[in-house]
């Protein structure tokens, strides 16, 4: 370890891990002082920067779990994840240095996280000291690593994929850059400095189609941008790749540790299986224990197919699939041919009930900035690269689609 490379680089300042390691200390001391036990919980409602990783690594020091909130959650929302917490903290803890730390095993938990809530409604996932560490190491053979990384987050970090930034880093003795909430115009700047020295950022699909929007070209020091949280339209890779954007494809959950497939593979020990119906089942070191089905696999509700070398493609969500006049759609699909249409900057397509066809196809289109591109033209487009079930009966434009704060679509308020 380097005791005096950057830990942390945020917004509002930077510690080393010689200074990330005497911080936590003592606000671990704090957190004991308050009677704060390993096995307890801590909620961490914090502000994206330094203070959040003080907070979790003290946590991690006496082998409490660690609970990350959104600041942006409903007072109901803050109040079921809080439930059961031994603290919240809220703003810097000090104490006096811990000096004996908490001896864990593999097996314990190390955080507790909440799933999205994009189709259903938000559950906890228990994951494991041992689950993030299977986790840091797959992540290091499917995208590399580099000593001098330095891995930019504009994702929440209450999110399994922002906080895996912060744990990975600390596993490899790099620096986590956070520059709070995202912002296009301020990613892009952090990419394009090559001061800054950004090796490798995670995005959802709308975040990077936003950097695009805003002009982002060949970040000097970028080696991947790690793409997931969702179905990546082919459209969004092709324009990327123009830009001289290097992207790594990747799919995940909360309850397997974010990563499951970078670049269409299994991150090493991480097994798939596609069911008989189609649904997705993993297994594996990243998974966590309490979300295994009595098979001893994780149902993860996706649809995909292997091929024959084992390479993954993901269709959509198996509670999204839409039954028209009998025949089976599934709306990623769709999304990805409306989004190929150089007219449109967003879609999502959804159901409305129907006498004749038991579910209706509609499609709700955000167009780009000056675009007067007509419903009309769109089923044309779809008409011309689908089969003619998969068409949207109707089309309608909309300025801006629901969406999470990870960028996930909230399709069931479409609906």
């Amino acid at each position: 370890m380097a005791p005096n490379r950057a830990a942390v680089v945020s917004s509002t300042g930077s510690l080393t891990y010689a200074e990330l390691d005497a911080r936590a200390r003592a606000a671990a001391g704090g957190l004991a002082s308050r009677g704060i036990r390993a096995g307890e919980r801590v909620a961490l409602a914090l502000a994206p920067g330094e203070e959040v990783a003080v907070a979790l690594h003290a946590c991690l020091l006496l082998g409490a779990a660690a609970v990350p909130i959104d600041l942006r959650l409903g007072d109901a929302e803050r109040e079921a994840r809080t439930s059961g917490v031994a603290a919240i903290v809220e703003g810097p803890v000090e104490g006096a240095p811990l000096t004996s730390v908490a001896r864990h095993g593999i097996d314990s938990i190390a955080t507790v996280m909440y799933t999205s809530g994009s189709t259903a409604a938000p559950k906890q996932v228990g994951l494991t000291y041992g689950n993030w560490l299977a986790n840091a190491l797959g992540s290091a053979v499917a995208l590399g690593l580099d000593v001098e990384e330095r891995w930019l987050c504009p994702m929440p970090l209450a999110h399994v994929g922002g906080l895996s930034i912060l744990l990975r880093s600390v596993i490899y003795g790099t620096t986590a850059v956070l520059p709070g909430r995202f912002d296009a115009e301020e990613v892009k700047r952090y990419l394009a400095d090559r001061e800054r020295r950004i090796t490798l950022v995670s995005l959802v699909p709308t975040m990077l189609s936003r950097l695009l929007d805003a002009g982002l070209e060949c970040p000097p020091t970028l080696r991947w941008a790690l793409l997931g949280g969702g179905p990546i339209p082919p459209a969004l890779i092709r324009r990327a790749a123009a830009a001289g954007v290097p992207i790594a494809s990747t799919y995940g959950m909360t309850e397997a540790c974010s990563q499951i497939v970078t670049h269409g593979w299994p991150l090493p020990g991480v097994e798939l299986r596609v069911a008989a119906d189609g649904e997705l089942l993993v297994r594996g070191p990243t998974v966590a224990p309490g979300t295994l089905g009595l098979d001893g696999w994780l149902h993860t509700g996706d649809l995909g197919t292997l091929d024959e070398r084992g390479r993954l493609t993901v269709i959509g969500r198996r509670s999204e699939t839409i039954v028209t006049g009998g025949e089976n759609v599934a709306p990623a699909e769709v999304e990805a041919v409306l989004l190929d249409h150089e007219g449109v900057a967003d879609a999502a397509v959804h159901a409305r009930p129907d006498p004749e066809w038991g579910e209706r196809l509609v499609a709700t289109v955000v167009l780009r900035d000056g675009e007067r591109t007509s419903p009309a033209e769109l089923r044309a487009h779809c008409a011309a690269r689908l089969a003619s079930f998969k068409v949207p009966k109707a089309i309608e434009l909309a300025d801006a689609l629901p969406r999470s704060p990870t960028g996930k679509l909230l399709r069931g308020e479409l609906r």
